[in-house]
């Protein structure tokens, strides 16, 4: 089984001069129990989310179309801050997403990765029209612009990126900024 930073070398090799690639994602993606998939933007299915239910914390489980789990995203509890950890498939703390600054129409987020660079996350985030990026340099965008079906949005992804964690970490704030 490949560790999260094989997965992003192998996923960096073949993508290495392509294009961005867009995903299509739900808001406030899972309902306890749910499972939903995410697309690509041809419509066909990338990722599956489980989420769990009869748990103490809410969880979302990314796999693989073979049905094998790549990330797992649980909220922390009792912390001052609201934040979630994502976890690679053994259990392990790749990311953690936490509410960086909250003000009247913008949003920012961080998420502290455990083998790279931190990521920070600005813009609109209720409207789902924000950037996540590494320093200066973006390396996705999330908008509902792409797709027009309601309560849709798109998530754009540099070449060379790990695509589930961008996913995860996206997911992380939606559940965060919207919670039910």
């Amino acid at each position: 089984m490949l560790g999260i930073r094989e997965r992003r070398a192998e996923r960096k090799e073949e993508r290495h001069g392509a294009e961005n690639v867009r995903y299509k994602m739900r808001e406030k993606l899972v309902a306890i129990g749910d499972d939903f998939y995410i697309e690509d933007a041809q419509g066909r299915k990338a990722f599956k989310v489980d989420g769990k239910a009869l748990r103490m914390r809410n969880t979302l489980i990314f796999r693989d179309m073979q049905d094998q789990p790549l990330v797992q995203i649980q909220e922390k509890m009792l912390r001052v801050k609201d934040s979630m950890a994502i976890d690679d498939a053994n259990g392990h703390t790749i990311a953690t997403v936490k509410k960086a600054m909250i003000a009247p129409l913008r949003q920012r987020f961080s998420v502290k990765i455990g083998d790279g660079p931190d990521l920070d996350v600005q813009g609109n985030i209720l409207d789902h029209e924000y950037t996540i990026g590494e320093g200066r340099n973006k390396i996705a965008e999330v908008s509902k612009k792409w797709f027009r079906v309601r309560d849709t949005y798109g998530v754009e992804i540099e070449p060379g990126q790990n695509d589930v964690l961008i996913l995860a970490v996206t997911a992380a704030i939606d559940q965060m900024a919207s919670p039910e």
